[in-house]
């Protein structure tokens, strides 16, 4: 255990991320998929993606950066396919409901993409593939990044880091997942 972290059993962090996200404006609802994102990277170990960003979230809010309530629009929808508009809202909110999206319609059709704009920071990746794995299904996020990298032999940042993962069940107890931002 790290010298300067502190552990708090995960019932009591759900409860606290959750009164937090609500006095931040953030709906009830939204709040318990918020809370459940962040919760679930720091449990995988992936503190970069974890509570620590409630700080981030706040600040975004409170600049006007980002809304706290999500109000999310479909702009194109097709049998298999969709694209949404996130409304400037909470990424892992969008990322939750368009995940959902694309299961339903590869229950029903076989195949489900849902792309998203104008939405914001959503966490890992890998939390949406799950979703799709647990219910029997490949699932696959993608998104963009803000340039953080230098092309090769360059000294200014012009490339993203832009996250993917992929899901699969699988006959184990438990799936496949690979969540990188290479």
């Amino acid at each position: 255990m790290a010298e300067n972290s502190v552990y708090v059993p995960v019932k009591t962090l759900v409860e606290f991320m959750e009164k937090a996200c609500t006095a931040m404006g953030i709906p009830a609802d939204e709040a318990k998929i918020i809370a459940d994102v962040l919760i679930t990277a720091d449990l995988w170990g992936v503190r970069s993606h974890g509570v620590a960003h409630l700080k981030m979230y706040h600040e975004r809010i409170k600049k006007g950066l980002q809304l706290p309530t999500t109000r999310l629009t479909v702009i194109k929808d097709t049998p298999t396919t969709a694209v949404l508009d996130g409304g400037n809202g909470m990424g892992m909110v969008v990322g939750h409901h368009a995940m959902n999206m694309a299961i339903e319609k590869a229950r029903q059709y076989g195949l489900g993409a849902v792309a998203v704009r104008n939405s914001s920071h959503y966490g890992a990746a890998g939390y949406y593939t799950l979703m799709a794995a647990k219910e029997g299904m490949f699932g696959m996020s993608v998104t963009n990044a803000h340039p953080s990298i230098a092309p090769t032999h360059g000294v200014k940042p012009m490339l993203g880091t832009n996250p993917i993962a992929v899901a699969a069940p699988t006959d184990e107890a438990f799936p496949y997942m690979y969540d990188a931002a290479p």
